[in-house]
C-alpha cells in the first residue's frame, strides 16, 4: 500500500513540474511568416477590365479624338498584366471602333461613330403601324423603368414629377397639346431609377416618342381634347402614386395600362377614319414631320 502511495506521488511531482517548462521546441523555433494570398486573375476579367476602363476614358473626354494610347509596355505595367492580355483589349477596342493601330506608330483614338445599327428618326413614323411599334418598346422599357423608380426614388424626383404633373394640367387649359409635359413625365420617370441609361435613351428619342407629335389623336378623340387629355394625365397620377409610394408592381402595372391605353387610343382614332392603301396615316391624323 505504501509503495503504491509512494509511486502515485511521484506521478504528480512528475506531471506538476513538466508542466511548468516550456517545451524546448517553442523556445527555439521563430514564428512563421504568412505569406499574403494571391487570388487568381483570370485573363479574361483582366482584358474586360482593361477595356472598360481605357473605353471610359475615351467618352468621358480625358482621351481625345486623336490621342495616342499609352503604349503597351505602359499598360502592362498600369494593370499588372501579360502583353498578351494587353493586345487582346486593344483588339477589342478597335473591334468597337473606339481605336485605330498604326504599325510602327502606336493606338490612336477614333472620332466618335455614329450610333450603331439602332436609329430612330421622325421618318420612322410614317404610319400607323410605326407609332404603335415604338409604343410597344416604350411598353417593355418604361414598364420596367417605372418599378424601379417606385424602389429607388429620391424626395427630389417626386417633386419633379409633381410638377410635370401640374404643367401637363395647365396645357390642358390653354389650348395645348401638352406633349412637352407630356414627354417631361416620362423623362422624370426614367430619372427617378437612378439609372442612366434610361434617360440617355429618353433624351435619344425625345418628344417623338409622343404619339400626339405625329398624330392628332387629342383633336380627333370622340370625347373630345381637353377630356383626352385629362384621362392621359390621370394615367400619369396613378403611375406617380405607385412610384410615390413605393410600390413596385403598382407602378409597373400603371405604366403599362397607360401606355397599352395609347396604343388603344391610337388604334380606335385611326379607324375611325379610312387608311391609305399604302398603310399611310390619313391626312386628318397625321401631323407634319417639322412637328417632331
Amino acid at each position: 500500500m505504501t509503495l503504491i502511495f509512494s509511486f502515485g506521488l511521484w506521478l504528480v511531482n512528475h506531471f506538476f513540474m513538466n508542466s511548468r517548462k516550456t517545451p524546448s521546441h517553442f523556445e527555439t523555433t521563430p514564428p512563421r511568416r504568412l505569406e499574403p494570398v494571391r487570388r487568381a486573375r483570370r485573363p479574361r476579367g483582366l482584358v474586360d477590365e482593361i477595356v472598360e476602363t481605357l473605353a471610359a476614358s475615351i467618352r468621358e473626354g480625358q482621351l481625345q479624338t486623336g490621342d495616342k494610347l499609352p503604349t503597351e509596355a505602359e499598360i502592362m505595367v498600369r494593370f499588372d498584366v501579360s502583353r498578351t492580355v494587353v493586345r487582346e483589349s486593344l483588339s477589342k477596342l478597335q473591334a468597337s471602333r473606339l481605336v485605330e493601330t498604326r504599325h510602327g506608330i502606336g493606338t490612336f483614338v477614333l472620332p466618335p461613330q455614329e450610333a450603331g445599327n439602332f436609329k430612330i428618326t421622325a421618318e420612322d413614323f410614317a404610319t400607323v403601324a410605326d407609332v404603335i411599334s415604338v409604343l410597344e418598346l416604350r411598353i417593355s422599357l418604361e414598364t420596367e423603368a417605372a418599378g424601379l423608380a417606385a424602389q429607388r426614388r429620391t424626395p427630389e424626383n417626386l417633386t419633379a414629377l409633381e410638377t410635370a404633373l401640374h404643367v401637363f394640367d395647365d396645357s390642358i387649359h390653354q389650348n395645348s397639346d401638352a406633349v412637352p409635359p407630356d414627354f417631361r413625365f416620362h423623362m422624370e420617370v426614367a430619372r427617378a431609377t437612378g439609372n442612366r441609361h434610361f434617360a440617355d435613351l429618353m433624351t435619344y428619342l425625345g418628344t417623338m416618342i409622343i404619339p400626339r407629335t405625329r398624330v392628332n389623336t387629342a383633336h380627333s378623340a370622340p370625347e373630345g381634347r381637353m377630356n383626352y387629355l385629362k384621362r392621359v394625365n390621370s394615367e400619369h397620377e396613378s403611375i406617380y402614386n405607385a412610384i410615390r409610394d413605393q410600390d413596385p408592381e403598382a407602378a409597373r402595372a400603371a405604366m403599362r395600362i397607360h401606355l397599352s391605353n395609347s396604343r388603344e387610343r391610337l388604334r380606335r382614332g385611326n379607324n375611325a377614319h379610312t387608311m391609305q392603301p399604302s398603310g399611310e396615316l390619313p391626312d386628318i391624323l397625321l401631323k407634319p414631320l417639322t412637328q417632331s
